[in-house]
């Protein structure tokens, strides 16, 4: 969580990204939360209705229909500075703390990371799927893992991590480029591809990385919660 939130937040401190929201340019409309939830990919709007299952009255139910409208594009009809201001107030609510934490698991976490364990692949490798996945969604890192495995085999089919990881993260720096605003490929290079190239495949603490010009540092494993 604290790798991909220095690529996503320019911070070690995911938990502090609940409030963040604004467009960033790249066709997605509204970027906002702990891993960049969309309102013009779904998730935002999966997001606000878990919140709204458990918090009925809350600010954000009454901008469902517009999250609904603007899904696939990049508008903001009927969202706008009052949904800002909606999503920054429900941000210290647990309850909406807690839909955000379920969307990113069931909808990127856990699948990013359960297929990359069963191709065979450590930390390293379950940290770069779920960053792929945080990017381009659970479809697009698996587009991104198809090609990389027309150049080299997972270690689960017999083939080398290192060599794998490699070639994955060649495709992950592709698909990255075909987007102005995800160009700069910093969270792939100065990041997974340094720890690829440390041999640290299981990313052991001390662990040292520059994303954006900023260098970043995680000296030991964080207490489990």
């Amino acid at each position: 969580m604290e790798l991909v939130s220095s690529a996503e937040n320019s911070s070690l401190d995911w938990r502090a990204q609940y409030s963040y929201i604004e467009d960033i340019g790249d066709g997605r409309g509204y970027t906002a939360g702990i891993i960049g939830f969309c309102s013009g990919t779904g998730d935002m709007l999966q997001v606000v209705r878990a919140y709204t299952r458990v918090r009925p009255r809350n600010r954000l139910a009454r901008f469902i229909p517009a999250l609904r409208r603007v899904d696939g594009a990049d508008s903001h009809r009927g969202l706008g500075r009052p949904f800002v201001r909606a999503w920054r107030a429900a941000a210290h609510d647990r309850a909406f703390q807690r839909a955000q934490e379920h969307e990113r698991d069931t909808g990127y976490f856990r699948p990013a990371v359960r297929l990359a364990r069963s191709d065979g692949l450590g930390a390293l490798g379950q940290f770069a799927y779920y960053d792929a996945a945080v990017v381009h969604g659970v479809n697009g890192m698996r587009a991104v893992r198809r090609r990389a495995l027309t150049t080299a085999a997972t270690p689960a089919a017999g083939g080398d991590e290192t060599t794998y990881l490699d070639a994955f993260l060649d495709e992950r720096v592709v698909e990255m480029q075909k987007e102005a605003a995800h160009e700069n490929v910093d969270r792939v290079e100065l990041a997974q591809r340094r720890f690829l190239r440390e041999g640290n495949l299981g990313l052991v603490p001390p662990l040292r990385w520059s994303v954006y010009g900023d260098a970043y540092e995680i000296l030991e494993a964080p207490q489990s919660t």
